[in-house]
């Protein structure tokens, strides 16, 4: 009982209404091993998240849960700006699946396909990402609701990729519709991730100003949230439209936090 309760509550930080809550000590099985490093993540504990990572390795899951655990890996240094590195423990993610078409395979692979595709903006390979993203979109051709946040993840990607490519109309639509498959799913960290990300394609439209609101609505939920990466990134946002000391405190703050829990800025 008490072991449910447990994966109850971790997947209620890592994918639910909480993702600001005390991550319970306990993590008994593999997959919850995996929910205590996502939420761990989120808030940006970095070192914790890590090490919780080395011990599923090190616990052995299966194929599935390898993946995700090397997805999870990459999308820890991907936040920090090391995409390069990044896409070699992506890449694993997607090799260690083969074939299997699976429900669970293949949420992984979409996690694998997305992350590889995030990593090939940072490197500034834009065409590579819009074919990793095609093979994500046949993983999701199906509707089906245990893929929530694979779609999800797929408008994020796709809106960055044509943000970078100069196309902000079509990045806004995907940001657009990423807020509304995140309103609709239960995890308040999709939903405030998807917030930012529309805010961002706003700024880059004809009215950057108009992103203003909505990017202090942002940092409003990332502090009510403790997700302090997100913070972190809703305050350069927001630094970038309206520039000013307060907006500044609050990036160092969130910068010193994320340096103290063992997070790692590459240095452009």
């Amino acid at each position: 009982m008490l072991a449910t309760l447990t994966a109850d509550r971790l997947a209620d930080i890592a994918f639910g209404s909480a993702p600001g809550a005390p991550v319970p000590p306990a993590a008994d099985s593999p997959h919850d091993r995996w929910l205590r490093a996502v939420a761990r993540g989120g808030q940006g504990r970095y070192a914790a998240a890590r090490a919780e990572l080395a011990r599923l390795r090190s616990a052995g899951g299966g194929a599935v849960l390898d993946s995700l655990a090397a997805s999870t890996e990459a999308s820890l240094l991907r936040q920090l700006g090391w995409h390069r590195i990044a896409s070699g423990h992506d890449g694993r993610a997607l090799a260690v699946l083969g074939a299997a078409q699976t429900v669970a395979a293949r949420i992984a692979r979409c996690d694998a396909l997305t992350g590889l595709a995030a990593d090939a903006l940072g490197c500034g390979r834009l065409d590579l990402g819009f074919r990793l993203l095609e093979r994500c979109a046949d993983q999701l051709a199906e509707d089906d609701p245990a893929l929530w946040r694979q779609r999800i993840r797929l408008h994020w990607v796709t809106a960055e990729m044509s943000l970078a490519a100069g196309d902000s109309v079509r990045g806004r639509d995907d940001a657009a519709r990423a807020v509304e498959l995140a309103d609709a799913s239960p995890s308040v960290r999709h939903q405030v991730k998807s917030e930012l990300l529309l805010a961002a394609a706003t700024s880059a439209g004809p009215d950057p100003a108009a992103a203003a609101e909505p990017a202090r609505r942002v940092l409003a939920r990332c502090t009510e949230h403790n997700l302090i990466p997100l913070r972190w990134a809703a305050s350069m946002l927001l630094g970038g439209i309206e520039p000013g000391a307060a907006v500044e405190l609050v990036r160092l703050e969130s910068e010193a936090a994320i340096v103290a829990a063992g997070g790692r800025f590459r240095e452009w």
